[in-house]
């Protein structure tokens, strides 16, 4: 059967080698609470033991979109993993939440072993950096869905919080102060721009590679240390969709741009595209990977928290009373 199967394009083999090649990154992503091993119908996560008061799941998920090109045309697949683990961690700490554990969907042409575990190298990388346990996945190999040398990739995340901590952004205030954490450069959004706009991925792959930053342990850090009233991760839709996820209606934003330096790959798409400023800041994240609202007085301890944590944080702006994004 697994001859005609292969006559048909699916390697059944070739799978058994890459879940052999898979464990040793899967291991390194182990917490305390997984029961069972990787091979299972399932993965089982026991959260008796967990101390919270009254726990809340939350759940995430997300893919790379066409960044994915760039590894192809690059061969480069070390760390687009991190890049699916950074997309649905970032989003559930904006609501207050402590990863817990991770899977995993890869679709491909064709299963190349060697190319499989560099992929889940990269999320396992990602698990260890959000505290995340790699309890499973799923690679799937579709010929004639995609080309031999192509896969998607996409991801799936279980946190938890106590009640009473969610991170809803409702008692943000007129006054309450923009923290911003830097990020890594363009992330996993507006590729599709990215690529229309930047031909020669081989000057600028490197850059364009870098993977999205994980800010588990600087949010966690910043936690501990003050009230966080709420947290926007700009992604796609950039600074104007994002950061009013985090306000209540009636209240906006005022944004100092020069509050940070921003990425030079931001200069390149801009003047390759000729791109209009805030169409740029309607796409990526300009340097910004994050921003927490916090009181006023809690400003100096929280960027000393931060600081702490290894971020090289800082103030953008503040909360109004003016619905939108007004930039100073």
């Amino acid at each position: 059967m697994s001859q005609s199967y292969k006559q048909a394009g699916v390697d059944v083999e070739a799978g058994y080698e890459a879940v052999d090649r898979m464990k040793k990154h899967v291991a390194r992503t182990m917490r305390p609470e997984v029961l069972g091993g990787l091979g299972a119908f399932s993965g089982l996560f026991d959260i008796g033991g967990m101390n919270y008061d009254h726990p809340v799941l939350v759940t995430g998920t997300d893919g790379v979109g066409t960044k994915l090109k760039i590894a192809f045309e690059l061969d480069k697949h070390d760390t687009i993993g991190v890049d699916v683990v950074a997309m649905c961690v970032n989003d559930i700490i904006a609501q207050g939440a402590d990863p817990l554990l991770f899977l995993d969907y890869i679709a491909c042409g064709k299963n190349e072993p060697k190319r499989i575990e560099q992929i889940v190298k990269g999320i396992a990388d990602g698990c260890e950096q959000s505290g995340a346990a790699l309890v499973g996945g799923e690679t799937a190999e579709m010929p004639g869905m995609y080309d031999l040398d192509e896969y998607d990739l996409a991801g799936f995340v279980v946190g938890m919080v106590d009640k009473e901590k969610i991170i809803t952004g409702e008692n943000v205030q007129a006054g309450d102060v923009l923290i911003g954490l830097p990020s890594s450069g363009v992330h996993s959004n507006g590729f599709s721009l990215v690529r229309r706009v930047i031909g020669d991925f081989k000057m600028y792959g490197k850059e364009l590679l870098q993977p999205t930053r994980i800010y588990v342990n600087a949010i966690r850090s910043l936690k501990e240390a003050v009230t966080i009233k709420g947290i926007a991760h700009i992604t796609g839709g950039g600074f104007y969709e994002n950061i009013p996820r985090a306000l209540p209606d009636g209240l906006g934003v005022s944004v100092d741009r020069t509050a940070w330096e921003r990425p030079a790959i931001f200069d390149i798409i801009q003047k390759k595209g000729n791109i209009e400023e805030d169409e740029m800041y309607g796409v990526f994240n300009m340097g910004i990977g994050m921003v927490a609202v916090v009181a006023k007085e809690d400003v100096d301890t929280s960027l000393e928290a931060l600081k702490q944590a290894g971020e090289e944080a800082c103030v953008i702006g503040e909360v109004t009373d003016q619905e939108g994004i007004e930039w100073q």
